[in-house]
């Protein structure tokens, strides 16, 4: 039997907010893989490692989290008004699956900046020093995604003051503007897709006592299911511990996700779930409270304006995924939703919240029209900084 080669294939490795990803260029794949379809998903999957029944990754890319599983295309857009198209895939751990069904607002940040460190943007467009905003086409979602990202000398400035918390390291700030971050089309993917500020889910009697479960269904940044913490008996200052060293805690919360999913529109049954694990989100609301970050740095409560803890791929995120806290911005900003009250109710332009690392602001402009909640614009700031860059490898069999 002859042993397949390795091939190797010009990538970056990048951090983008909270999240690692492994970039690459349309263009620099197999010509089978530039394409969607089964060659790209196995591609990518032995980049990253998955499936990986030791939950390791350890013979590849992956970091074995929904923080650190990720991959990215990019390409020049033909959109007008656009710079680059950027892709983004969730590559399952223990499954050999990627999913495309929603963006990581984390390597959203990470993506303008390999727009210009490749080669992407017109040159002509970049200043030698300032800041350049690059236009994102987000093609899983349909969506415009501005990334101001700092120059100097010409290059992306990457190091810097700015500090993100679950990020060890100060870099360069990038402020991200997600534009008109929900649709207003078919009710799967409104706004909120029931149509209400506020759904009364039914649950089995097993995972919540009673029934019924009370919830805020929004769509925007990524889709995501809010319920209040004290429901399902937390406090809101949990950490990774607390819920991901708990099995049963993670099954009742994937089968909550599931009943959420369904009532949005977005599967038809909650089997489908589990070939639907990076959309939507699940996330616990709590009003302010001191507590310890996993940094061990004591988060007052008066530094922030609620507590939200979020759970992705199955596990209580670390920090915060970007794209959840475009939902929270939004939902915080329309009175009445189950984020808006934790945060004590009233119209708000901004919010800063506690997570399991520390705390984020996250700003959303929303306003009525025609008696229905639109959202204009999410804004926050995130950093990103390249980690290694040349080629990665697979065998040739790959895909």
């Amino acid at each position: 039997m002859t042993a397949a080669p390795q091939i190797r294939i010009p990538a970056a490795y990048m951090r983008g907010g909270t999240s690692k990803g492994v970039f690459f260029r349309l263009q620099d794949l197999p010509e089978p893989c530039r394409s969607p379809g089964e060659a790209r998903d196995r591609l990518f999957l032995r980049v990253i490692g998955s499936p990986d029944p030791y939950g390791k990754h350890t013979d590849g890319m992956g970091g074995a989290t929904s923080s650190t599983s990720k991959v990215v295309i990019l390409s020049k857009s033909t959109r007008p008004g656009h710079d680059v198209d950027y892709l983004y895939g969730q590559v399952a751990i223990d499954s050999a699956f990627v999913d495309w069904s929603g963006n990581c607002g984390n390597l959203s940040t990470a993506a303008g900046a390999f727009a210009l460190h490749s080669g992407l943007v017109d040159p002509v467009e970049i200043l030698p020093n300032g800041v350049c905003p690059v236009r994102i086409w987000q093609a899983n979602i349909g969506k415009t995604i501005i990334a101001h990202v700092p120059i100097a000398d010409h290059a992306v400035q990457e190091t810097g003051a700015f500090e993100l918390d679950g990020v060890t390291f100060p870099a360069a700030e990038i402020l991200l503007e997600f534009l008109d971050p929900a649709d207003d089309g078919d009710e799967a993917g409104a706004l909120f897709p029931t149509g209400n500020l506020v759904d009364e889910l039914e649950v089995p009697e097993a995972l919540v006592t009673g029934g019924r479960l009370t919830a805020t269904l929004i769509n925007s940044g990524i889709p995501t299911i809010f319920v209040n913490a004290a429901d399902l008996g937390y406090r809101g200052t949990e950490l990774q511990d607390a819920i991901n060293g708990d099995a049963a805690a993670l099954a009742r919360f994937e089968a909550l996700r599931a009943i959420g999913a369904q009532r949005m529109g977005l599967i038809k049954d909650p089997a489908e779930a589990v070939r639907r694990q990076h959309t939507p989100k699940i996330a616990f609301v709590a009003p302010p409270a001191d507590y310890v970050a996993s940094s061990g740095r004591t988060v007052a409560a008066d530094e922030i304006d609620l507590l939200v803890r979020a759970l992705s791929m199955g596990k209580l995120h670390h920090a915060m995924m970007g794209t959840a806290a475009v939902a929270i911005g939004t939902a915080a900003a329309i009175p009445g939703t189950l984020v808006n009250l934790a945060a004590g109710g009233g119209e708000r332009g901004a919010v800063r919240f506690g997570h399991p690392s520390g705390t984020l602001r996250v700003g959303a402009e929303a306003r009525q029209v025609d008696g229905r909640w639109r959202v204009t614009k999410a804004i926050m700031s995130r950093s990103a900084r390249i980690l290694m860059e040349g080629w990665v490898r697979v065998p040739a069999d790959s895909f």
